[in-house]
Formats: C-alpha cells, structure tokens, sequence
C-alpha cells in the first residue's frame, strides 16, 4: 500500500468514494476542523458527516504513521544489503504496524542473543546437517562440532535448537498463523495469587475464570488487567491445554515449518526443538502480543462508550436563562448556597447548616426562602452526592410553605460530578477569586442546570465521570477522543459570542484558547460585537480562523440578522436571493415555515454553492438559532427513598440515566448509590446496544429487582414484566447451594443463568 491508496482502504471503512475522502483530507490538511467541515464544505466531501470525519481522521492519522514505518522498515533493510523482490512485495502488502514488524524481525537490530552465540560457534553446520540427513542421529552429528562454549553433544544440540527457535520467533508467516489460532481457540484465564483473596475481594469473581479470548468484552477485560495491574490475578492465554504434547496444532505448525514431516532421528529432533520453541518461546511472545492487542480493542470501545456518554450529556437538555439556585449539599461542613442570574451572572452566596452538628434546619429554609424572593430563584439544582436527598426534602417542605399564589420554583437534583474539580481550578479562581473554594462548587451545579455545555466545557473531560475504567485506558488516546467530543457538541449547538465564557469560545472551530481569551478580552474593553465582521477585529484572529469560527458564533438582536443563525458570512448573499425572492424583509421571513417551504432550492444554486447548502439556509431561515437539544424535563424521586435500605424489590420509581455500559446502563434513583438496569432487563426484545434505547439524561421508569446492601447493588429492569426473570433467578440462586464465581454475562450478552446479578459488579470499574 502507498499513501496514494490510502483514501480507497479508508472509503470502504466509512462508506465513502475514494473521491470523498481526497477532498476531506486536502481540507484537513488545509487546517479546517471536522465541524467545519462537516456543516459547511457539503459539496466538496459529498455530504460526509461529523461521525464519518473523525473515523477518517483517525485512521489517517494511522495509516500515515504505517507508510512512515513502511518507508523506515525498507530503508534498513536496503541499507543492509538484504533486500529482494519477494521481500519489498511483502513489505508493500503489509496491512496492520503487526504484520510489518513480524517482516521486519529477522533484520531488526537486536541485542545478543543464544542463537547468535551458537552461530559465531559454528553450529549452524550442526543445524543445517540435521536437516539434509533426517536419517542421522542428532547426537553423533553434534560430536562434529564441539567447542569450547559447547563442549559436550547436549550442549551443541541445544545451542542448534535457540537457532531453530529462533528462525522459527522470525517466520512473518508462521506467526501470523498461530497469532490466528489463537485468537480463535484461546481462553482467557484468571487466577487469584495465593495469599490476595482478602485484599483483592473485589476481584472475586476472577479468582478461578475462564472464557474464550475472542468473546471478552472490553469491561470484563479491563476488570481483569487491572486485578492483574494490582497484582491480585495472573491472567494466560490457554491454547490447546487439553491436548496431549505434540498433538497440538500450534506444535504441529512449528514442526511443518522446519519441514519435520518424517520419521527419522533428524525429523524427530526438529520435531521436538519446534515444540519446544512453541512453549517457551513463541506461546508467551504472542501471548504477549494478543494481550496488548486484547488491551487495546478494549480501551477503544472503553473510549468510545466514554465519548458517546459524554457526548449525551453535553447535549443534554439546558434549562434555559432562569434565575437559579445552587445547592451543593454537606452535613458536617453545611450546605453551599449560590445564587445566579438568568444570564449566569452571581448575584448571591451563603451557607446553611440545616444537618448535625448544629441542625439549624429553620434557619436554613429561612436564608433559602430568603434569597428565593429576593432574586426571583425559578429553579433550584441540587448536588447529588452527600446529604442530597436530605437537602432535597429540605427544599420540598420548605416548598410546601411558600404561599400557594406565588410561582414555586422547581427543584432538580442534577449531578455534581467534576463541580469539585472546577472549584478548585485556576479557571474558577480567576472567574471567581474572591469567593470561597466551597462556593464555586454551588456555582458550578446551578449554572449546568441554566446549560450544562456551557459550564461541563469548563470541566476536564475525565473528571465528568461517565466513563467506564476510565483511569486504565491509554489517557492521551481518551483525551484526543473526548476533546474531539466536546468540539462536536459545542460547534453542534453555537455560541453567543457576547456571553459565551472563554473556555467555551475556545471549543469553537477554529479558535482554541488563547484567541478565545482575546476574544473576551476585545469584548471588556470595546463593548458587545455589532456583527461578526467585527470579530476580525480582534488581535491574531485573521481570515483563516473567521472562516472556521464564524458559522458557529452567534450574534443576537445585532445589525445583521443572519448574525444570530448558522449561515456561514460567506453564503449571505444566497441566504439574501431567497428573501428577495420572498419579497419579504429579512426579519419578517425568518421562522415563517409556510413561505419558506413552497420555494424550489434548485433555484438558489450557484457555482459556488450547492444544493447541500441552500437546504441548510432554508432551514436554518425556517428555525433561525436552533438549539438541537431535547426539551427539559426532570425526574421526580419517590418520597421516602432516600437509602439504599428503603428500596424494596417491586418498587417502580422514577430516575435519570448517568451512564451507559456494553452491559446495561446505570440510574440515579435517589438513594445515593446508581442501579443497574441490565442489558436483558432494558427491553422486552433483544438488545444488542444499550445506547439504542437509553442515553445519559434519559428519564426513566425503572422497577427495582434485587437489592443487595452489603455491597451497594441495586438491581433494575425496564421490562414489562419487571424483570420476574431476574428475581426468579435471583431466588433460585438465595435457595440454592453455593456456586462458583463466575463472570457476568458468560451465557451471552443476554444470556441466563446469573448474569444480571453477576453483572452489577461492573459499575465498580468505572
């Protein structure tokens, strides 16, 4: 393969034409984002999307690094007088960094090893008369080539055998066979170290297990290498173990490479130094490799789970500009009051301390109610960690109380995972730098209320928590993943360039942090910006940077209205045909639907813009500004439920969705610890993807299973049935006698036995 092929291997992967991706790839190079690209280069991509862009993205990025090595891989070789046509063919057709280093093995530079020792003392002779003569025996052969480094037979056959081993560890083909083999027949098996079963308790369920290499899922593996990490579990590649010594294929194979196919002495020898080279060599060398690549497939779909919850969360629903109050709850070190205004300006602060040690529970609903008159508080977001349910009924009777003429506000219990993170960041200091570490945090939770994208950008990613082992993945790979996430959903839904904070102006196409900080810093010292034209005002943001930010920043009640939509500057005069066409003024035509949709877009082509486009600015003239995020709504807690121990199997409670697993997905219900709605309890029909019925900030109804104290397990279906299944199993297995450990979901994604209890361990990998 040449880089010049590289755009058809890349078309056949997303579903493009070769022609697509040429053009996506000459934009990327050319600078433009995958936003960019994506919203306003239609036409030269051929209409490929944001999701289609960031696989090409990635596996150009790939590819490219493969033809480096490719080139690298040829030039030593050349250089080392030992390249050949059949060689320079393998070398070209190689399709995986794998593939070429296993070509490249017997002419990379090593250290010294056995076989070199062995050679420098002559025995290769030894083994290449073996090989001519299978009829001879090993041992009179090897008293011809005795030294002083080999003085005896068993010392020279054993120097001939690190030569067979090996060429053998350097045949590109051979291993590639068995690396094959074993993917298809190898078990994974875990095994608890002696003496590791009280501290590594939480690993219990891989103290004795097995399953098969290629049907690990990716949480169950990374569960596995980390108790291997922690140094609890061993973890092996079995292949073959219930075959008897030499009947094993993988042994087989070795034989057949050094043409052991006889009966005679020779044949015998090379049979034996084979296998011997397949287990002490080859086994764990590849064993080695499959692992790491086990590892690898398994923090990318880690990372991809990550990114997708991520991605669901910051498009999750804002609240809108409403006055709102933060609550970070706390007993000991009270309750954290903020208050900001529509905007999400802070107009107040206080702290309560409604819980013991004082227990001033009057005195705190008095300071609430308080500041709720005082600033006009429609909505009131509270923290869910500690003390939470606590705060909230507090919030409710409190309530109750007000005057039943008034507008109440609504109360919301909202995450706060990440809000200690921002607190005590360089960010919030500088935001906020004379109120209290302890303070920022209620900030944080009533402004991601108003608009949980504008203050989750804010945050670092990984601190949000709805990945899944997180913390084992490759970390530079999940930051590319998640950045990458964060710039699709802001650019997704714009930004209002008078208000927007500079973090999220820097996830902006084209402009990154330190033109987001002149940005803002051009807004404190001249005023609001009149018209996106003004933006080129602003110190080092030139016509490069203003074509890719432009369409994404948003200008309200200014000069031009098109400020305020997504049509890029530079289509203004298509977007200005179609309202003269109207015989309509701009503002009069925006949002009417009825106009809009009886004119024909083929119409308003141009040379320059294509159909693609002109049906984007009808739309975006139909619903000028529109945000893609759902509605708001909340869930509503069931009173009474505030503990894990209050929780019932039969209950159906409200609650949102936090996190989305391969194996099912997690709910806040209100008691401080999520449940687990498992994949075979999410539907009546089968559910190959969870994500394809829930996403983090759903609201569901959920009926409780299986409650397990001790270990703070809830168990959750979203069944018709309530998930009778799982209780029945769940009963059978309280009544029954003990069994071995096993691992969750080992009948199937979906599969019986145990599985669904089995699974509710997985939550504590996240």
């Amino acid at each position: 393969m040449s880089l010049t092929q590289i755009p058809r291997l890349i078309a056949t992967e997303i579903g493009a034409t070769p022609g697509q991706v040429s053009a996506a790839v000459e934009l990327l190079d050319g600078g433009a984002t995958v936003p960019f690209i994506a919203r306003y280069r239609k036409e030269v991509t051929g209409g490929l999307d944001d999701t289609q862009l960031r696989k090409l993205e990635e596996r150009l990025g790939y590819l490219r690094e493969l033809e480096a090595r490719r080139g690298a891989i040829a030039e030593s070789i050349t250089a080392q007088g030992k390249m050949t046509e059949d060689l320079a063919r393998s070398i070209a057709g190689a399709v995986t960094k794998a593939e070429l280093e296993d070509i490249y093995l017997p002419y990379k530079p090593k250290r010294r090893t056995k076989a070199m020792i062995a050679r420098e003392a002559g025995l290769q002779g030894l083994v290449d008369a073996i090989l001519a003569d299978r009829s001879a025996d090993p041992v009179a052969l090897a008293a011809g080539f005795l030294s002083e480094g080999f003085a005896d037979a068993k010392a020279a056959l054993e120097g001939a055998r690190d030569i067979v081993a090996e060429g053998l560890s350097e045949d590109a083909s051979l291993l590639g066979r068995l690396r094959d083999h074993m993917r298809k027949v190898g078990k994974l098996s875990a095994k608890v170290v002696a003496g590791k079963e009280a501290a590594g308790a939480k690993f219990a369920d891989y103290f004795a297990h097995s399953e098969d290499f290629a049907r690990v899922p990716s949480h169950r593996a990374l569960a596995m290498f980390r108790g291997r990490n922690e140094e609890v579990l061993t973890l092996d590649l079995e292949v073959d173990a219930d075959l008897p010594r030499g009947e094993s294929p993988s042994e087989r194979a070795c034989g057949a490479a050094v043409g052991a196919s006889g009966q005679g002495p020779g044949d015998k020898w090379l049979r034996d130094a084979a296998a011997w080279a397949w287990r002490v060599k080859l086994k764990t060398s590849l064993t080695l490799d499959l692992m790491a690549e086990l590892r690898e497939a398994a923090e990318a779909e880690a990372i991809r789970v990550f990114a997708r919850n991520l991605k669901d969360l910051l498009l999750a629903a804002p609240a809108g500009g409403k006055a709102t109050m933060g609550l970070d709850p706390g007993i000991r070190t009270g309750v954290k009051v903020a208050v900001v205004d529509a905007t999400g300006k802070l107009v107040a602060t206080d702290t309560v301390y409604p819980f013991q040690p004082k227990n001033d529970l009057k005195g705190a609903q008095v300071a609430i109610a308080r500041l709720i008159g005082q600033h006009g508080v429609k909505l009131i977001a509270i923290g869910n960690g500690t003390a939470s349910r606590e705060t909230e009924k507090l919030v409710a009777d409190l309530l109750a109380l007000l005057p039943g003429g008034s507008e109440k506000p609504v109360k919301v219990v909202v995450s706060e995972a990440g809000a200690s993170v921002y607190s005590a960041s360089e960010l919030a200091a500088k935001e906020f730098p004379g109120l209290d570490v302890s303070l920022r945090g209620a900030v944080s939770i009533a402004r991601r209320l108003q608009d949980p994208l504008a203050e989750l950008v804010k945050i670092e990613p990984k601190a949000i928590g709805v990945g899944q082992y997180q913390h084992d993945v490759d970390q530079h790979r999940l930051a590319k993943s998640l950045d990458a996430v964060v710039e699709d959903a802001v650019n997704a839904v714009g930004v209002d360039v008078n208000t927007a904070s500079a973090p999220l102006l820097a996830r902006v196409s084209g402009v990154g942090p330190g033109l987001a900080e002149a940005i803002v810093a051009h807004r404190d010292a001249n005023g609001p910006f009149a018209t996106r034209k003004d933006l080129l005002k602003v110190a080092r943001l030139g016509p490069k940077a203003f074509e890719q930010a432009a369409g994404f920043l948003r200008i309200t009640g200014g000069k031009e209205p098109l400020d305020a939509s997504s049509v890029h500057p530079e289509a203004y005069d298509v977007a200005r045909k179609i309202v003269s066409a109207c015989g309509r003024d701009i503002r009069s035509l925006m949002g009417d639907g009825a106009v809009l949709k009886k004119l024909n877009p083929a119409a308003f082509v141009d040379e320059r813009f294509g159909l693609p486009t002109v049906k984007d600015i009808l739309s975006e003239l139909e619903k000028p500004g529109r945000d893609p995020r759902p509605s708001f709504k909340t869930a509503t807690f069931t009173d009474g439920v505030n503990e894990i121990t209050d929780l019932r199997p039969g209950m159906v409670l409200e609650g949102t969705v936090t996190n989305v697993a391969a194996f099912g997905a997690f709910v806040d219900i209100g008691v401080h610890q999520d449940g687990l709605v498992h994949v075979s309890q999410l539907s009546d029909s089968f559910v190959k993807d969870p994500h394809a019925i829930v996403k983090a900030g759903d609201v569901v109804k959920v009926r409780v299973v299986e409650v397990d104290v001790p270990r703070k397990r809830i168990g959750l279906s979203m069944k018709s049935d309530g998930g009778a299944s799982a209780r029945d199993q769940a009963r059978e297995r309280g009544a029954g006698p003990s069994k071995p450990a096993r691992g969750p979901m080992q009948a199937g994604p979906q599969g019986g036995g145990n599985a669904f209890a089995d699974a509710l361990k997985d939550k504590f990998g996240r």
